[in-house]
């Protein structure tokens, strides 16, 4: 019996062929649900490491119970201002990158 060879797709391929290029409204969509799915992960994670309910980072941050869950399930809907008051809460350093025309911006 001979072996049947599997083509193998990288993820950016995969990506690529189902998702969209790179630049493409599709694939932009896609890249910032990931980010901010990554962003309310991080925030839950710093929630446990400090032993705090969600309810009680709530309290810290001045928003209700609700807002806390549904912001470490997507930050997408968060404003910048409340991720921000949320970290600080944890006491986390907060760290942007931003990047225009492929030149690397610093806060100082």
């Amino acid at each position: 019996m001979a072996k049947t060879q599997m083509k193998s797709y990288s993820l950016a391929e995969m990506k690529d062929k189902y998702i969209g290029k790179k630049g493409t409204k599709e694939r932009e969509q896609y890249e910032y649900e990931l980010r901010m799915d990554v962003l309310g992960r991080m925030i839950k994670q710093a929630r446990q490491e400090r032993n705090l309910t969600q309810e009680q980072l709530g309290e810290l941050v001045g928003v209700q119970k609700a807002q806390i869950s549904k912001l470490e399930s997507s930050a997408n809907s968060a404003t910048i201002d409340t991720i921000i008051r949320v970290f600080k809460a944890l006491k986390a350093d907060i760290h942007f990158n931003v990047t225009i025309e492929n030149r690397q911006l610093e806060l100082h």
